[in-house]
């Protein structure tokens, strides 16, 4: 994007701004982080770039981004990242970055975060290519409405591709620059000889990603048996070729573009990509001229019965400066508008009603509209302070709506959200059939699960997995529901080896609770929060130095009082099912502890087995004999010494 461009961006951004405020994108590699912030539709600027090294991870990048622009918040996002990305969890292959795309939303405040390939990004930016900002080598007019390919050479070998659908565009995920490398003359049969003495499977990436160029050159000078120095890499290849018109960086580079030409050319025909073939990454754009004049569109085309279906198909070298950008945000665009053509009722629901409401009402609308996780989040004096309203008109609102109240709208709210895992709740009323009352209790136990995964506190969660895995002694008190989860904990805690026990009656609770001091760790599992027989327990077991770690509410007299609490907020609902739904929640709680505890004592455990496996390998039977007992709990017999 030239300077001129990003000017008038900035001036059309200020008359057709987001109403949501601006978008935060990012395309992250394995060497640079690059930001940008999207102020309206195509109006993108602030582009900085930030080496990936200079940050512990990705949120902390984000974080000085959102300092050196001085923006702010951000309440939508979208990454495109060099990595396959399936599931929740990322971790980078070039580089050592790895985070849930859950908790760095959460960690961020972002309303949305979306996270995909970078080849899917850049995929998803090829319709908004203008032709300034592309270049065709060779082939016809691309067929409209029809499948394109695309591939990219930079550190790898990016494939993607895109799949017209009505009026939308599906793009592929593919790791197709993975794909066996298949030579077509002797000299290629050569390097692949030469590149399977390093590797046991050389695919296309290992020949015609940025690094093939090096290892081109070097096969080429070993058959034609030259020696290459050291320090010969990519980028001095390619300089010697395009600046001192060196015969061997001259082939290489010849050579490279060949195979590139090849691998095109199956992409085109297994895709059919009448729509065209784009090459993206870091080489091919830098080549200019030389890349147009070399074997590559020859040999795309290079498919006997199949050399006239490729002559016809435009080759397109992107030279955008920044096109990833253009992909997220269609892909964060198209996200948020999902909210109002039919991916959640609520919020299509608001947006059809929005005129008809009163000018305060609609205030609410638009709050809700821009910024759901607040007014989900938000305690109801918040949501009516951000919309400038009073909180009956936040009331009245939810009900115009067709909601019971605030609550009712919050988890009607939740269903609609994009970015992360929908919520829903549902009220059971009387006259539900078993299907009717059986599905809102599974719905609405699912949906008081995803809040705590949203709301839960992860620090005081380390920290009371640390007091437990250090502990002298547990033990678990509940009182009434809340023993049926202190004695499940007892028996998933008493298999770690700890001493525990688990007490439902507020004298045993009492009397025990006297005996512990420094060392000592009591679990204490309440839905109110509130008995004081039991907090007058924990007094007494504190003050002789014992930890308490309470799963209960937030802000309960029990969460106050307590080393660590863990609160289990949910949603209200019907006075009948909190204590069934409550219940879930503690045990939920106690498993994530007590897979904690057992990931704590699995490291060190796995040190003991090494360290018995070297004293067998060494022959030391003193040593083994105090292993095994490290790691069986068999005490070594004593020896006379020699």
């Amino acid at each position: 994007m030239s300077t001129g461009q990003r000017n008038k961006t900035t001036a059309a951004a200020r008359e057709n701004p987001h109403p949501d405020g601006p978008r935060l994108l990012a395309d992250i590699g394995g060497t640079n982080a690059r930001f940008a912030l999207e102020f309206g539709p195509d109006q993108i600027e602030q582009i900085r770039v930030y080496p990936c090294v200079d940050y512990p991870g990705v949120a902390d990048a984000v974080k000085k981004y959102l300092k050196d622009t001085k923006i702010g918040h951000v309440n939508h996002a979208a990454v495109a990242i060099a990595n396959p990305v399936d599931g929740d969890e990322v971790k980078m292959t070039n580089h050592h970055w790895s985070f849930s795309i859950e908790a760095t939303r959460r960690a961020l405040g972002f309303d949305t975060l979306l996270v995909v390939n970078d080849f899917t990004a850049l995929a998803m930016s090829l319709p908004r290519l203008s032709d300034e900002q592309r270049i065709q080598v060779g082939g016809g007019k691309a067929k409209q409405n029809s499948v394109i390919g695309l591939l990219g050479a930079g550190t790898g070998l990016g494939v993607s591709g895109l799949i017209p659908a009505d009026d939308r565009w599906i793009a592929l995920g593919s790791e197709g620059g993975h794909a066996t490398f298949a030579p077509v003359d002797e000299r290629e049969i050569y390097l692949l000889e030469y590149a399977q003495k390093k590797w046991p499977h050389v695919s296309y990436e290992r020949m015609c990603a940025g690094p093939g160029v090096e290892l081109i050159y070097r096969g080429l000078a070993a058959r034609a048996k030259k020696r290459v120095g050291a320090n010969v890499d990519p980028a001095e290849v390619t300089r010697r070729a395009l600046e001192e018109d060196d015969p061997l960086a001259l082939e290489a580079l010849d050579c490279f573009c060949g195979i590139l030409g090849t691998f095109a050319g199956s992409l085109a025909v297994t895709l059919g990509a009448l729509g065209g073939i784009y090459i993206g990454g870091g080489v091919v754009p830098r080549l200019g001229d030389f890349f147009a004049n070399s074997s590559f569109r020859t040999r795309f085309e290079s498919k006997g019965r199949f050399e006239q279906y490729l002559s016809n198909i435009p080759i397109y070298v992107i030279t955008a400066e920044y096109p990833a950008f253009l992909g997220v945000s269609a892909i964060l665009h198209e996200q948020l508008s999902d909210r109002g053509s039919g991916g959640s009722a609520v919020f299509e629901r608001i947006r059809q009603m929005r005129d008809a409401l009163t000018p305060a009402e609609r205030r609410v609308a638009d709050l809700a509209l821009n910024h759901p996780r607040s007014v989900i989040n938000d305690p109801i004096v918040d949501i009516a302070r951000k919309a400038a309203v009073s909180q009956p008109t936040v009331i009245r609102f939810c009900r115009t709506l067709g909601c019971q109240g605030l609550s009712d709208f919050k988890l009607k709210l939740a269903t609609g959200l994009t970015g992360t895992i929908p919520m829903s709740h549902s009220q059971v009323h009387l006259g539900d059939t078993a299907t009717d009352f059986g599905t809102k209790v599974l719905d609405n136990t699912v949906s008081s699960i995803l809040q705590l995964r949203e709301h839960l506190n992860f620090e005081n969660v380390e920290k009371a997995i640390d007091f437990l895995n250090s502990a002298r002694r547990v033990e678990f008190y509940g009182l009434g529901n809340s023993n049926i989860v202190a004695q499940d904990a007892h028996y998933k805690f008493f298999r770690f080896g700890i001493p525990t026990i688990a007490y439902g009656d507020v004298y045993m609770q009492a009397a025990s609770a006297a005996l512990l001091g420094e060392g000592d760790v009591i679990v204490a599992i309440s839905k109110s929060g509130k008995a004081p027989e039991l907090l007058r327990v924990l007094e007494v077991a504190m003050q002789a130095g014992a930890k308490v770690i309470a799963i209960t509410s937030s802000n309960t007299p029990l969460a106050k009082k307590a080393t660590v609490a863990l609160e289990t907020d949910h949603i209200e609902i019907r006075e009948s099912q909190l204590s069934m739904i409550s219940r879930i929640l503690h045990l939920v709680m106690i498993d994530v502890l007590a897979v904690g505890v057992a990931i704590r004592r699995a490291a060190p455990q796995a040190e003991v087995q090494k360290a018995v496996k070297r004293a067998r390998d060494d022959g030391n039977e003193e040593a083994l004999a105090v292993l095994d007992w490290l790691s069986h709990g068999v005490a070594p017999s004593k020896r006379p010494r020699e």
